[in-house]
């Protein structure tokens, strides 16, 4: 039974067949696998689990249609506090990125905030990370300040935000 009922249904991508779900344990072999080849700095099971469990979390898969049902394609987990957000982590698996799994994620996190009256949306990305940045500015969001050597102690970390 998902923790938070209602929040969560299909979604539409480009061939219309993927579903989002919440995520639970049982879809953390499947994240990990992703999380793994898509950060500088990787998540860990516990982290996963502790996300999932703080009240004001959410965790969503998103998993081609199909029976049986076909793998993860990709996640998204963020906070949402009062009427600001910010986005933790969206990560495609290799063999999805460039179909639209990641604009469909996104699109979800947006209309989700809607929904609950959320304004404000944060989030940060390595500003080398054209893809990312090209998918979080096709969603109008902008350039809101740096943090210098934040992955890794290396690279720098664009914020960016958007008001919805």
């Amino acid at each position: 039974m998902p923790a938070h009922p209602g929040e969560h249904g299909p979604a539409a991508d480009s061939s219309n067949s993927s579903r989002i779900l919440q995520m639970d344990p049982s879809h953390l072999e499947e994240v990990l696998a992703i999380e793994a080849v898509s950060s500088l700095e990787p998540w860990s099971h516990s982290m996963f689990l502790q996300e999932m469990t703080q009240a004001s979390s959410r965790c969503f898969i998103i998993r081609g249609a199909g029976e049986p049902a076909v793998a993860v394609e990709g996640f998204i987990c963020f906070r949402a506090v009062a009427d600001e957000s910010e986005l933790l982590n969206l990560a495609v698996h290799p063999e999805h990125r460039r179909k639209g799994v990641g604009k469909t994620l996104m699109q979800f996190y947006i209309d989700f905030c809607r929904r609950k009256n959320i304004r404000k949306l944060y989030l940060e990305v390595n500003n080398s990370n054209q893809a990312a940045l090209s998918l979080y500015r096709s969603f109008s969001y902008k350039a809101a300040g740096t943090r210098p050597k934040f992955y890794q102690h290396r690279f720098d970390a664009l914020q960016m935000m958007k008001e919805i």
